[in-house]
């Protein structure tokens, strides 16, 4: 596509766009929503409260699921599963929860990590 192609075809886009923007602008709707938003942001402020606070005090549920609480107190992940790798060439055995394990990326750089994973212990 040539540069004027390009050009005109971003002015059409423009224009369409432009003409959304002044429906919207024009919808009772919006108008009362923008209005709704506007006294919210003022009240928020009189107040000194921002809008998790706000979220806590309508929809409590919700808002512990936002924090990650329930009913007052953290939920917690459940514990990664203990991984034991035997080297066949040096019968070494590393105790893992996590990949981040020296002797065992050293493993992998070396052997690949495809081999190293036919090393896990059942």
């Amino acid at each position: 596509m040539s540069k004027v192609a390009k050009y005109r075809d971003l002015e059409r886009q423009i224009i369409e766009h432009q003409m959304v923007l002044e429906a919207l602008k024009n919808d009772k709707s919006f108008q009362a929503e923008t209005e709704f938003e506007n006294k919210l942001h003022k009240l928020m402020e009189a107040y000194g409260v921002n809008l998790h606070q706000i979220v806590a005090l309508l929809e409590p549920d919700l808002a512990s699921a936002m924090d990650g609480t329930v009913e007052g107190r953290k939920v917690q992940r459940a514990a990664r599963t203990l991984k034991r790798y035997l080297n066949p060439f040096t019968n070494e055995v590393v105790e893992t929860k996590g990949g981040n394990h020296k002797t065992l990326k050293a493993w992998k750089m070396e052997h690949g990590a495809d081999q190293v994973e036919r090393w896990l212990l059942a």
